[in-house]
This record gives structure tokens, C-alpha cells and sequence, in this order.
């Protein structure tokens, strides 16, 4: 059988470009670019940005199929947002360390030793655990969502112990924090990154905060994957440090092709160890296959749907002067 007839043809010089746009269009399909994909997916996709506001966007559109170049927890959220669209991942095995880091059995215990605690999520995490919590936040949202919470209010913060002990030294809020991290932003060194430093005098650095406090610290920047990128682009030096998954590097490339960009380095100075390994499953031939069979697909309970949603729609309702500063995408 071949590559068009399914699974089983061989895919050796197939154009697989123009196939994923024959596809594309026969599925009315839309196809969606994390900024940690490599660069050829990133070139093909309909929209290009953080998790959340990609979600956004397809829900937004007439598409009847969402391929979600990401990871396993972005395409759950498009299936949140759009529980009537057929939302598929080009390898289902791209999970997430934050979301590997937190088994809703274990944070569902938590919170119940913790009754006079609510819980503030990190949208890196399951649909089970948004489920278990009051408010999903974004690295972009977290901020103007907290600084709405009572003071006296108790607080769980999940999954990401750097993002949430960040957010606590800045506006002095004492959090219960789920010991999570992100394995390529733990990655960075600060040996290394102070190496880089002295290499480029001058050069500003821009760090996500689930960076590590060692990295972030060093920081003339902190913000989400989108925030970094309008960071590049405004900035009044023509080089920058950029302490996150290196593939944003590409749109900051495209944007301002007269500035330079360098990645921070990971422990020995040269590893790759700070590329994301569940990011880079997702594959051209991979993404051809899921648009060809609409396979491998996210499926939702809708009780666990709906009861997910809550907790993104609060966070929408409250976050609304962040629109425009990264995950939540322009309006």
C-alpha cells in the first residue's frame, strides 16, 4: 500500500510538505506550532506561540481537526476548549516532566491534607489535575491572578516548584509548592551561563521562570516564551541571552534577522540537553501520518471535560488585563 493508502506505505520520497497541505485542506484541518518545535514544523504552521493561546486561536476557527504540534497537556486543552473538533498528536508519547511530575491520585491527596488551601495550577499539567484545581494560571497570567487572592487566603501551587517559588519571592506570597520541574529549563548552569556572560559583556539575558533561581537571577528579563520573544524584539541591544527552549530562537530569527541570538548553555557548555526530548518527537512524517489517519487522537470524559474547563474559565475571567502579554494572545 502506498503512503497515501495507509498505514503500512513506506513514506521514502513522498513530499512531505505538500502532502501535510493536501491534508491540511482535505481535513480542514488547522495545525498548530508550539515555539518549541523544530523549525520546519514551526514554517508550516497555521499558528505559531505558546500552548494556551494556540488552544485559543483554533477554537476560534471553523477547522474541524486541530493538529497539535506540541505536547500531550496543550493538545487536552485544545480538546477543552473545543471538545467539538477532532484533536489529534503526531506522537501521543510527547508528554511533559511537570505533568509526569504530578499523578492526580497523588495531587488529589495533597489537597485533601490541605483542605483550608486552594489550588493555583500551572497549565503544564493534566486534564485530571485541572480538574482538581480552582485556577489554571500561565506564566504570563499567574501574576495579576494572584495579586487578586486575599493575602490571608492559603495557597497550593502546582506543578512547578521554580515558577511558583519565583512568583513567591516577587510578591512576598507564601505558597504551598508541588515539588515539579521542568527538566530543560533545570538543564541551564549558571557556571556556564556566567561564562556566556563574560563572552558577551553588555548582552542582556532573558530567562522563563521556570528557570531554576540561580538562572533567573541573573536575569534582565522573566517572562513566558511569548513575553521573551517581544523582549527580543524591543530591545535596544543587538544581542541576547536566551535562557529557555532553544527552538523560540527561530521566530526571534525570523523577526529580527539584525540581532543575534544565543542559547544558554546546559551543565558541560555545549550539550543539548536544554532541547525539550518530548517536543522533538513530533516529526514531519509523524504529523503527515496523524493528518492521513487521524490517529493518534485525544479523547475527554465530558465530566472531566467540563470540570477542567472550570478552572481555565477562571482563569480567563481574572486574567484579563494579561491579554496581549503572551499566552493568552493578542486581542
Amino acid at each position: 500500500m502506498d503512503a497515501r493508502g495507509g498505514i503500512g506505505g513506506s513514506l521514502k520520497g513522498l513530499d512531505l510538505r505538500a502532502e501535510i497541505d493536501r491534508l491540511r485542506k482535505e481535513r480542514n484541518a488547522v495545525i498548530l506550532g508550539h515555539y518549541y518545535q523544530k523549525p520546519e514544523i514551526q514554517d508550516l504552521s497555521d499558528f505559531v506561540g505558546d500552548s494556551l493561546e494556540l488552544s485559543r486561536k483554533a477554537a476560534e476557527t471553523d477547522a474541524e481537526v486541530i493538529a497539535f504540534c506540541g505536547v500531550r497537556f496543550m493538545a487536552e486543552t485544545a480538546k477543552i476548549l473545543s471538545p467539538e473538533k477532532i484533536v489529534i498528536l503526531p506522537d501521543m508519547d510527547a508528554g511533559c516532566s511537570l505533568e509526569d511530575s504530578c499523578p492526580p491520585a497523588q495531587f488529589k491527596a495533597f489537597r485533601e491534607a490541605h483542605p483550608d488551601h486552594i489550588a493555583l495550577s500551572y497549565i503544564n499539567c493534566s486534564a485530571e489535575v485541572k480538574a482538581l484545581s480552582d485556577i489554571i494560571v500561565t506564566s504570563s497570567s499567574a501574576e495579576k491572578i494572584l495579586s487578586q487572592i486575599p493575602k490571608e487566603q492559603k495557597i497550593i501551587f502546582g506543578p512547578d516548584k521554580h515558577l511558583g517559588g519565583y512568583l513567591a519571592r516577587k510578591l512576598r506570597r507564601e505558597m504551598l509548592l508541588w515539588p515539579g520541574v521542568c527538566i530543560v529549563h533545570e538543564a541551564f548552569s549558571e557556571t556556564e551561563l556566567l561564562k556566556l556572560q563574560a563572552q558577551y559583556p553588555g548582552a542582556p539575558i532573558a530567562a522563563h521562570p521556570e528557570c531554576p533561581p540561580a538562572i533567573v537571577d541573573h536575569a534582565d528579563y522573566i517572562g513566558s516564551t511569548s513575553g521573551i520573544l517581544e523582549f527580543a524584539k524591543s530591545m535596544p541591544g543587538d544581542t541576547l541571552i536566551v535562557a529557555t527552549e532553544p527552538h523560540i530562537i527561530h521566530q526571534m530569527e525570523r523577526a529580527v534577522p539584525e540581532k543575534t541570538f544565543i542559547g544558554a548553555p546546559g551543565a558541560d557548555g555545549n550539550c543539548n540537553c536544554n532541547i525539550c526530548p518530548y517536543m522533538a518527537l513530533n516529526t514531519m512524517e509523524k504529523l503527515y501520518v496523524a493528518l492521513r489517519d487521524l490517529q493518534p487522537r485525544i479523547e475527554m470524559d465530558e465530566t472531566l471535560r467540563l470540570q477542567a474547563r472550570k478552572s481555565l474559565d477562571r482563569m480567563l475571567e481574572m486574567a484579563s488585563g494579561t491579554v496581549g502579554q503572551g499566552d493568552l494572545g493578542a486581542r
